[in-house]
């Protein structure tokens, strides 16, 4: 793998499918009185998560990107990558904070390992 890789991890898009559909399905909710257009938000904003929200890793680190922000982790502060009990992915930290790897599941982990330009041991 060279450097420039980039692995990127995303929801799956048939959330975004149901989302379209249930923003299609609240439309006669809403626009049937003023007060219920906020009602649009919900799959809307459901919506732009799963268009929007993931993981990237490549050789420098991490990228999360969720609804409406970012962030980078560097590989120098990752002291881990493990699960949860929930079979997410999950980053632990030099300062002992543990990060959820939007989009990244459990069986995804050798692959992002294989972001850091390192290979996973042999499983004998």
């Amino acid at each position: 793998m060279s450097r420039t890789d980039t692995i990127r991890f995303r929801h799956h898009q048939a959330v975004l499918v149901a989302a379209i559909v249930a923003l299609i399905g609240a439309l006669p909710l809403a626009t049937a009185e003023w007060y219920l257009l906020p009602v649009l938000l919900v799959p809307l904003a459901v919506a732009v998560w799963a268009w929007r929200g993931g993981t990237e890793a490549d050789a420098r680190g991490l990228r999360l990107t969720a609804l409406a922000g970012g962030r980078r982790i560097p590989w120098e502060r990752v002291v881990t990558l493990a699960t949860d009990p929930r079979g997410r992915a999950v980053a632990r930290l030099d300062d002992g904070q543990q990060v959820v790897l939007p989009a990244v599941r459990a069986t995804d982990l050798p692959r992002l390992v294989e972001a850091t330009g390192q290979s996973l041991p042999d499983s004998r």
